[in-house]
Parts: structure tokens; C-alpha cells; sequence
């Protein structure tokens, strides 16, 4: 893989995700990932490259539209980044991102669907 096909900044991430997930490419939502990744979805976690491919398979097979979000600006620190996303229900997600040796970015740990605190009654 190359920069051509992978995300050349931390902010390619949550577009290059859309597009593969609305195309139905597991493979290419696993090459987002570094190979010990971390992905948390609720009571969801993760680790590695299999179990990354699984969750997004079993995923895929139930849902086949994912919009696009809304991506707040990346934090960046050297070859550290850290990404968020609003989604269209409110719901949030935090990545942390690394700059690979070849010049891609890769998630490292995906944090997904953080939900919004209700409001406390007054």
C-alpha cells in the first residue's frame, strides 16, 4: 500500500472509512488499522487485525449506509495524532493515530460511538 491508496494526513482517515464502508470493502476498513490495533464499540473491543476484520464483517452484513460526519481538526504531535468525528445521531468518536515508516496514517486505537451525556433533569 502506498499514500496514493491510504491516508496522506490524519484527516483522510474518517473519509477514506465512509467510502470503504459504504463500499462494502472490509479489507480496506481493516488497512486503516495498524496491525495491533485497538477498536472499542460499546461492549465491542477489538484487538488486531482479526478481530478488527470480524467486527467490521459482522457490521457490514447489517448495515450497509454510513454517512458522512461531521470531522473536527486533528491533533497533532510528531508522528501522534488524535482524530474526532461527530456522527449524524450525536454520538462521538476518538481515534488516536500514528504516522507509519512509509508515510500513511493508521488508527491505533479507535474509540467508537461515544454517546452524548443526556441531559440531567433540572
Amino acid at each position: 500500500m502506498t499514500t496514493e491508496d491510504g491516508a496522506r494526513s490524519p484527516q483522510d482517515l474518517a473519509r477514506l472509512f465512509v467510502a470503504r464502508a459504504n463500499a462494502g470493502d472490509v479489507d480496506g476498513l481493516v488497512a486503516l488499522y495498524e496491525p495491533d490495533a485497538l477498536l472499542a464499540a460499546g461492549a465491542t473491543v477489538a484487538h488486531g487485525h482479526e478481530e478488527i476484520r470480524r467486527f467490521y464483517g459482522d457490521l457490514l452484513a447489517r448495515r450497509s449506509d454510513f454517512p458522512e460526519v461531521d470531522q473536527l481538526p486533528a491533533l497533532e504531535s510528531g508522528d501522534l495524532a488524535m482524530t474526532f468525528a461527530r456522527l449524524p445521531n450525536g454520538a462521538l468518536s476518538a481515534e488516536v493515530a500514528r504516522r507509519q515508516p512509509d508515510g500513511r496514517w493508521l488508527w491505533a486505537i479507535d474509540q467508537l460511538k461515544i454517546k452524548p451525556e443526556a441531559p440531567k433533569p433540572d
